[in-house]
């Protein structure tokens, strides 16, 4: 058997915490290392887990005797600490989204390919087992031509978060699973966003997204709702699934092909036949440490790697500008661009 990972953990925020415990109980990692320039959280982890404790992790990045690196600072500062991982060789998993700007996603990705290091990104909703299963269902045919997907991600204000608005902290999320489920990236994008609580950034936005196929996304984004709420719908020619990201329910209608008679001037209405899917629940952050792990042993491409996190990256930037100068952006040149 191999001997567990050494990983070193930046920032000991609330992912960073939650990374924490999934590193200092999965049977392939150890936490050999945690950085935060928070004297009293450092101090409890290293107490907790038996880490070597660093404020600056740029040094720990250059001294622990690590074999990958977790990122959960805050996104601003997601680019200076990839890139000196990259140039220690050292394949980083970057907590979404992972950068703040095109220009600094770029740079990680270019240094990575430069390196040959390996770059995962946590879009966690990736690993959620209800979306693994619809993406399963979806692959087998149960939708062949999609209309259109849609999600709401939505919840209290957290004031944690200063430096991003909630398009690139929350909808990097939502555009990264609306392109997955498309199966391809958008062509032209428009927004419209608001800024109610947030001293500088917004925290309310409503997204449009065209894909080739012809399905439109929509993604609705905010930090003012009071209570927390995480869905998914998709909607398709043979029906539509319905996803709860919290519960892990995932239900699949199927349409109903009849058409209606007209009963004194009113079309009447068929409901379709509404099927429960079963879903085994994991813990979606557990999932995502099971592939870095894989990456780490094998070298392997991962599952959501540095060109899915640029490109969440560059979508949800569009959208900010697209809201700015109120029209639509096009994105048809995009793909050039991001492969420069």
């Amino acid at each position: 058997m191999s001997p567990p990972l050494r990983l070193g953990l930046v920032g000991l925020g609330s992912m960073g915490r939650n990374h924490l415990r999934v590193i200092s109980s999965h049977p392939d990692t150890v936490l050999a290392a945690v950085a935060d320039p928070a004297a009293e959280a450092l101090e409890a982890a290293t107490s907790q887990t038996g880490a070597q404790g660093f404020e600056d992790p740029l040094a720990m990045i250059q001294r622990a005797e690590l074999d990958g690196v977790v990122i959960a600072a805050p996104t601003t500062n997601h680019t200076a600490l990839a890139l000196a991982a990259i140039e220690r060789g050292l394949p980083v998993l970057v907590e979404k989204p992972l950068a703040a700007t095109v220009e600094e996603a770029l740079a990680i990705v270019a240094a990575a390919r430069a390196r040959g290091v390996r770059i995962q990104v946590g879009h966690v909703e990736r690993y959620n087992p209800a979306v693994l299963e619809m993406g399963r269902l979806l692959r087998a045919g149960w939708l062949s031509t999609i209309y259109a997907i849609s999600s709401r991600r939505a919840g209290p204000f957290p004031a944690r978060i200063r430096d991003v608005g909630v398009t690139v902290d929350l909808g990097t999320h939502d555009v990264d699973m609306l392109s997955w489920i498309a199966g391809e990236r958008p062509t032209r994008v428009y927004a419209e966003t608001a800024q109610r609580i947030h001293a500088t950034h917004e925290d309310l936005t409503y997204g449009l997204l065209h894909f080739p196929s012809g399905a439109t996304g929509f993604l609705d984004v905010d930090w003012l709702t009071p209570a927390k709420r995480r869905s998914l719908t998709a909607v398709g020619e043979e029906g539509m699934f319905e996803l709860d990201y919290l519960t892990q329910k995932l239900t699949f209608t199927r349409s109903n092909v009849e058409r209606p008679q007209m009963i004194s001037g009113y079309a009447t209405t068929f409901s379709g036949d509404v099927a429960e899917i079963p879903v085994v629940s994991i813990e979606p952050l557990r999932a995502e440490m099971d592939e870095f792990v894989r990456v780490l042993r094998t070298g392997d491409r991962p599952y959501v790697d540095g060109e899915d996190g640029l490109w969440a990256v560059a979508i949800a930037n569009a959208l900010l500008t697209s809201a700015a100068e109120r029209r639509p952006i096009d994105l048809s040149d995009l793909p050039s661009r991001l492969s420069a």
